[in-house]
Formats: structure tokens, C-alpha cells, sequence
């Protein structure tokens, strides 16, 4: 008889490669779990701390004249409405607590919750890109933490458990992490399924600390305040308005007017700025990055800590950002996209960096170790692109300059149209910065796009993430026969508009990279299929591993 004919025994061998794969497929953390037990009296110190602010900024007058005489029956019915108010906060929380359970499987994360009416949701664990752990100082003292996870295609977070202990939210993260690559692996991705090993990449030091700090100042908002004060100031006399320079004269008190007024104005920006950058470093501190086979781990955080993963498998797109301070310093940051989300940030749809500030060759190093990108050959808009931009922003001044004049002529307010005059000058240097800080690369395997000057972003997209390409042409761009390239990925950026483009380029370069870069991406789906095919050790000729004719579905 022939020996393939008689069924083959299972040898010790197999029952143990068996038992590998059911481990490495089966969840750790078994059965259904229950929030920390201290999440109701957590919750409730929260909202009696609410009610409490509100009581004190509103309600201590009405309180004290109720309980004041010849009221006592209106005394006691508040009293009563305010014992049982208590009585039915708590028991809802303690209701809600005991009625939320969540249950990690292979496959799914599952969530039952509901105290009126119970609602059951089924996470599948290949949709989620992101599990971030977050704890403020509070609950850093009494051991919980909240989970945040997000999914692909999400407009903010998918679920949220208020509060587990911090080993079970550590834990969590590791398993679904896990179990995710197991999912991936058993859809043909070569992912290893079994702990990871993680290495430290990235740690911030006091010296970036300090650039982070430096470069996030926002003038923004303290500068637009300024102005509108000094542009809407009534008609007291200023040294701006000649009519009233007289009033100045040259004595020690109005010296110390025309000094002390601008300084304060300074002294003012300066210490907004220092403190949105001292909140930018709170939000960094001791951060790290950690890397392994198939996803990164981040840490950071002074009052509020944050940890989170960037499963690499899911990258979408990398950003490398450098405002015109880090410019300067050489410094510049870096934001991994995922598909449907911006990871790293803390909170839903956030849009803080991967690292958030690090010498700029430090930072293209680790980028091109995620994606192995080449940035040369920048091929920068047509020159008539920025003949574009003088006369845009020549308009806008003239716009500004009519619209103060006509206010001062029929408003009781003076409101010095012609200080923005001494802008003239600078219009042709702002057009030509604009237009030397665009282009776009089209490289073997990614297409770069760069756009902006005081926020430079330099978007890395590889070509197999491109899901669409498509050319607009405004009115204004018509005129001179250019056409703005838009790359639309999976990540959050395309739902917030901020997609990779190249911008203001010739009509015919904007056709041909419409039809470039979509013969790339069928050019490097095709390349990923077959490494993937000839990891598996399947054949990939064109009669396909049963010599049958096959087609791509692609």
C-alpha cells in the first residue's frame, strides 16, 4: 500500500506547534472585567467638586437668603431635594459601574454598558491603530488610569474605560497589541505574534526640552489682542497720530508714557508666550520612544501622563514640521499618521508630533528609518506662481489699508491707515519665501511634498497608502495655467483638509503627476505582493502557485 495513502499521526512535535499557535491566539487577560473599583468615588468627588464651584460662583446668595428667616419650611424641602439629589447621584454611579463590562477575545474588544437602556459594542481588534493610556496627577496618586482606544476611519475615540488600575491598563495595551498582530498574521501579513522587544529610539533631553519650549511659543493670540487695542483705542492722543504729538512734549512724565506703554505691550506677548511654551514642555516631559518589530511606544507627560502605541504596519503618511524658529536652530519635529488617526496627541484627533522637537538630522534619520524615503530632486512651482503671490498679498494690504481709512472717515475711531503702508516693501521678500519653501519629489517608492514657511511641513507618502489623486484649478490659478496636486491618503489629516500637495504647479506637470503616481502605486502593490508571496515560499509566476492563469484582483 502506498505510504501517502495511510493518514499521517500527530507527533509530539505537532501538538506542541499547535499548542504555540493557540497561545499566541488566545487573550491573557480571560473573561469579562470590571472597572477599578474606585471609579465611582472618583467620579463622584468629580461631579460634587462641579456642583460645589458652581453653588460658590452662583448660587451662595440664593442659598443664604433661603435659609434665612421666617423660610425654614423652604429650608427644609431644599435640604430634602438636596439629600436625595445625592442619594440618586450615587446610585446611578454605583448602578453604571456595576452595568459596564468589557471582555477582550482573539478577535474582538467587547463592551457592555448602560444603566436605562444597555448598549453592546464588538471593536474588532485589526480596526484599532492606537490604545493610549492617560492619567493627571489625581489619578496618578490613586492608581487609575483612563483607556482611550482608537480605530481606523474614526472621528474621535471608540471607546473609553473611566478608570481601570494602572497594571490592568498596561496590560491591555500590551495584549491587544498582541493579539492585533496575530489577527494581521492570520490575514497573510508577516507579523510576529508572540511579546515584542522594544528598544529605546528617541528620549527627549532638557536641551530639547527647552528648543520644544522656545519654538511653541504662539504669539498669535497676544499679538492680534495688541493690535486690536491699539487699532480701536479711542481718540485719546498717541504718538502714531501727528495731530498729537504735541501732547507727547518732551518732560520726564510723558517720556515714561511713550516708554512704559510699549514695554508693558512687550512684557505682555512675552509672558503669554512663556507660558504657552511651558505648557508645551509640561505636555512633552519625559518623553520616549521605544521601537519594535511592528509598532513604536511613546511615554511623556509632567502633570498629565500619556503613553500610546503607532502600530508601523498602519502608517499612513510622515510629516517632518519645522517652524521658522526650529528652522534657525536646526531643530525640527515629526508626526506619524495612521489610517483614520493622528497617534501620539493624547486625545482624539490630536495633531502633536511623534517626536516633538529634535535636531533636524536626527529627525529625517529616524523618518527614513520608518519609510526609506529620498527627499532630492525638489522641483519647485513655476516663477509665475510667485508673481501670483505679490500680487495676492498686494491686494490683501491694499483691502486692509481701505478698509482702516474708510473706518476712520465715518467711525468716531482713529484707526492709523496708513501704518500698514510700511509693509510695501515686504512684499515681494513674503512672495518669494512662499514660493522657495514649495515643491514636490516623486521618488522611487514615496511621493514628497513640502508647503509652507513659518510652518514648514514636509509630507512623506508612500506609494502603496495613496488612495486617490485629483487636480483643482481655482479661478485665480486658470489665469496662469497652474493646478494645485492633491494626494489623498486613509489618515485624519484628509478629513481635516491637510492632505500631502504640491501647489501652484504648471497645468501639464500637475497632469502628468496624476497620472504618475497611479501607475506607482499599482508598481509597488505589485512589489509588496510578491515579497509577500516569496515569504511565504509561494510561487508567484504568471500561472500562479497552481499553474493556473490568474489575475489580479487589484
Amino acid at each position: 500500500m502506498n505510504e501517502d495513502s495511510h493518514p499521517q499521526s500527530d507527533t509530539p512535535a505537532d501538538h506542541t506547534e499547535a499548542a504555540t499557535a493557540s497561545v499566541a491566539t488566545t487573550s491573557r487577560i480571560e473573561g469579562t472585567q470590571s472597572l477599578h473599583v474606585l471609579t465611582v468615588p472618583y467620579q463622584l468627588a468629580q461631579q460634587g467638586l462641579s456642583i460645589a464651584v458652581a453653588l460658590v460662583v452662583f448660587g451662595v446668595p440664593g442659598v443664604s437668603s433661603l435659609f434665612g428667616s421666617g423660610r425654614s419650611l423652604l429650608a427644609v424641602g431644599a435640604t430634602l431635594a438636596v439629600v436625595l439629589g445625592i442619594a440618586a447621584m450615587i446610585g446611578y454611579f454605583l448602578a453604571r459601574y456595576r452595568r459596564f463590562e468589557y471582555e477582550l477575545t482573539p478577535d474582538t474588544f467587547d463592551i457592555r454598558s448602560g444603566v436605562l437602556s444597555r448598549r453592546q459594542r464588538e471593536i474588532p481588534l485589526r480596526r484599532i491603530q492606537n490604545v493610549d493610556i492617560s492619567q493627571n496627577v489625581v489619578q496618578r496618586l490613586v492608581g487609575v488610569a483612563q483607556v482611550g482606544l482608537e480605530t481606523a476611519g474614526g472621528g474621535g475615540t471608540e471607546a473609553q474605560l473611566r478608570y481601570v488600575g494602572v497594571e490592568q491598563a498596561e496590560r491591555l495595551q500590551a495584549e491587544i497589541s498582541r493579539l492585533s498582530r496575530a489577527a494581521d498574521a492570520a490575514d497573510g501579513e508577516p507579523t510576529v505574534a508572540d511579546e515584542e522587544r522594544f528598544e529605546t529610539v528617541f528620549e527627549m533631553s532638557e536641551r530639547e526640552l527647552g528648543v520644544l519650549a522656545l519654538v511653541s511659543m504662539d504669539l498669535r493670540i497676544a499679538s492680534f489682542l495688541l493690535f486690536g487695542a491699539s487699532v480701536f483705542a479711542p481718540s485719546a492722543g498717541s504718538m502714531f497720530d501727528p495731530q498729537s504729538w504735541y501732547e507727547y512734549g518732551f518732560g520726564f512724565e510723558s517720556l515714561v508714557r511713550a516708554v512704559l506703554g510699549p514695554a508693558a505691550a512687550l512684557a505682555a506677548v512675552v509672558a503669554l508666550a512663556l507660558v504657552s511654551g511651558a505648557l508645551s514642555a509640561a505636555r512633552y516631559y519625559g518623553f520616549t520612544l521605544d521601537r519594535g518589530d511592528d509598532e513604536l511606544r511613546y511615554e511623556r507627560g509632567l502633570l498629565q501622563k500619556f503613553s500610546g502605541t503607532i502600530p508601523l504596519s498602519k502608517v499612513q503618511t510622515l510629516t517632518v514640521k519645522e517652524n521658522v524658529i526650529a528652522r534657525l536652530l536646526g531643530y525640527a519635529g515629526l508626526t506619524i499618521e495612521t489610517a483614520g488617526y493622528t497617534p501620539t496627541s493624547g486625545e482624539s484627533n490630536g495633531s502633536q508630533s511623534a517626536i516633538p522637537v529634535a535636531e533636524r538630522d536626527r529627525v529625517v534619520s529616524l523618518a527614513r528609518s520608518l519609510e526609506a524615503f529620498d527627499a532630492t530632486g525638489f522641483e519647485r512651482p513655476p516663477k509665475r506662481a510667485r508673481l501670483r503671490y505679490g500680487f495676492r498679498y498686494a491686494i490683501g494690504l491694499a483691502l486692509v489699508v481701505a478698509l482702516l481709512y474708510l473706518g476712520t472717515r465715518f467711525t468716531n475711531f482713529r484707526l492709523y491707515w496708513y501704518v500698514p503702508l510700511v509693509a510695501v516693501p515686504l512684499i515681494p521678500v513674503a512672495a518669494h519665501l512662499k514660493w522657495a519653501n514649495r515643491g514636490y519629489a516623486l521618488g522611487a517608492d514615496h511621493v514628497v511634498t513640502r508647503n509652507g514657511f513659518w510652518n514648514r511641513k514636509q509630507k512623506i507618502v508612500p506609494y502603496h497608502r495613496v488612495q486617490a489623486v485629483f487636480t483643482t484649478e481655482t479661478v485665480f490659478q486658470r489665469r496662469r495655467d497652474l493646478a494645485t496636486v492633491t494626494i489623498d491618503t486613509a489618515g485624519s489629516q484628509s478629513i481635516t483638509g491637510d492632505d500631502p500637495e504640491a501647489v501652484d504647479v504648471d497645468t501639464g506637470t500637475a497632469e502628468r503627476i496624476r497620472e504618475q503616481v497611479p501607475d506607482e502605486l499599482y508598481g509597488a502593490l505589485a512589489r509588496r505582493r510578491r515579497a509577500a508571496w516569496d515569504a511565504a515560499g509561494q510561487d508567484h509566476s504568471p500561472d500562479g502557485p497552481d499553474g493556473v492563469s490568474g489575475s489580479s484582483s487589484d
